[in-house]
């Protein structure tokens, strides 16, 4: 596949990412007040700020994986909750994928993706099926490599990923939180969007806008 993302591309979709964080503060607060302690919101409109300022003022210099790991970095320092720390893992593991790389082909994304997943089930000692963001994350990583296996674009393989995502979410909805803040509420949880779940797919659909 001759597709390939330029680093303008990433750091792009870094600043529209950061400002859907923004934007999306009541949304998401009000999905963690059901289920937690109800900071989600506040502390990813943090980060989206803290995305946003780092995009504008930091040059990519050739290396998008540095980039991103830097990117994760200012999103740890801006939002130190467990979410906000799952958040920075995933661009610093997805960045290190790429390491030295100018531009990302389809295979780059998959291993950034991949390589997201694992470090966040690592952080977060979260599997599938325990209600948290991962019941979004894995889905979405394989079904974008499988499509990416497959020939199909990176549009496709795209909406391949965020529909996975989707359905990771709405599939562990009727559940209970097993882990976090979340699994103190006990049964008050099921039939509950996960934030984190959720939280994902907005910034998954942003990506793709």
């Amino acid at each position: 596949m001759s597709e390939t993302v330029t680093s303008e591309a990433v750091v792009a979709a870094v600043q529209r990412v950061g400002a859907e964080l923004v934007a999306q503060e009541g949304y998401l607060t009000s999905l963690d007040q059901q289920m937690g302690d109800g900071d989600l919101g506040i502390t990813l409109s943090k980060i989206g700020l803290a995305l946003q300022e780092f995009a504008a003022a930091t040059p990519v210099e050739d290396d998008i994986g540095k980039w991103l790991g830097k990117a994760g970095m200012a999103a740890n320092k801006a939002g130190s909750s467990s979410f906000g720390t799952l958040l920075a893992t995933a661009l610093m593991r997805g960045g290190r994928a790429v390491t030295g790389k100018v531009t990302l082909t389809g295979a780059d994304l998959a291993a950034m993706f991949a390589a997201a997943d694992a470090g966040v089930q690592e952080r977060g000692k979260a599997q599938p099926g325990d209600k948290t963001v991962i019941d979004a994350l894995h889905p979405a990583a394989q079904a974008f490599a499988a499509a990416i296996d497959a020939g199909q674009s990176l549009r496709e393989a795209g909406e391949a990923a965020l529909a996975a995502a989707e359905v990771g979410r709405d599939s562990v909805t009727p559940l209970r939180s097993r882990i976090g803040r979340a699994s103190w509420v006990g049964e008050r949880t099921e039939g509950k969007v996960d934030p984190g779940c959720e939280a994902f797919v907005v910034m998954l659909r942003t990506v793709l806008a």
